[in-house]
């Protein structure tokens, strides 16, 4: 018999230092997740605020999509988006006018902050305004103002005109 077809074991170092190398590994893997987990931007203390931070921004990137129902705040008052757009450029027949968040998601997570007594704010964020038929248009840019109101449990998106108070 040669070496190479020897059946027997001889050395139970082999064996211990695979087990170790595996319990180090997993022990590893878990303090690489614990510091994921506690080190995730999208992390919120739903209970403190109402709504986790993750429902909340998205949330807000609907009701930015939604141009028929999203405002522009406009010297204290809230004009609808439409009315505003139209007001400068009628639509002709097949168009409508779009909205939609175009700003990164890691400036959308960064700019999302807790209120004191709990919700959440977003603000600052472009959302670009089209008007949509056989071609799109692009209109321009106005930022977002996105609020979760904890005590009413509801959330709402209104863009800024340019020189407007927030």
């Amino acid at each position: 018999m040669s070496e190479l077809t020897q059946t027997k074991s001889r050395s139970g170092v082999g064996r211990a230092l695979h087990w170790l190398a595996l319990l180090l590994t997993f022990l590893l893997l878990g303090f690489v997740t614990a510091v994921a987990v506690r080190n995730n931007p999208i992390y919120s203390d739903r209970a403190a605020n109402g709504v986790s931070k993750y429902h909340f921004i998205e949330e807000c990137k609907e009701a930015a999509a939604d141009a028929e129902t999203l405002t522009v705040s406009a010297g204290g008052q809230a004009i609808p988006l439409e009315t505003l757009v139209t007001q400068s450029r009628p639509l002709a027949t097949g168009e409508r006018i779009g909205s939609s968040l175009e700003a990164p998601s890691a400036a959308v997570v960064s700019g999302t902050q807790p209120l004191d007594g709990g919700g959440w704010t977003l603000t600052g964020v472009p959302v670009t305004i089209s008007v949509i038929g056989k071609t799109t248009t692009p209109l321009g840019q106005l930022p977002l103002q996105c609020a979760y109101d904890k005590k009413a449990g509801k959330t709402t998106a209104q863009l800024q005109l340019p020189g407007q108070g927030q």
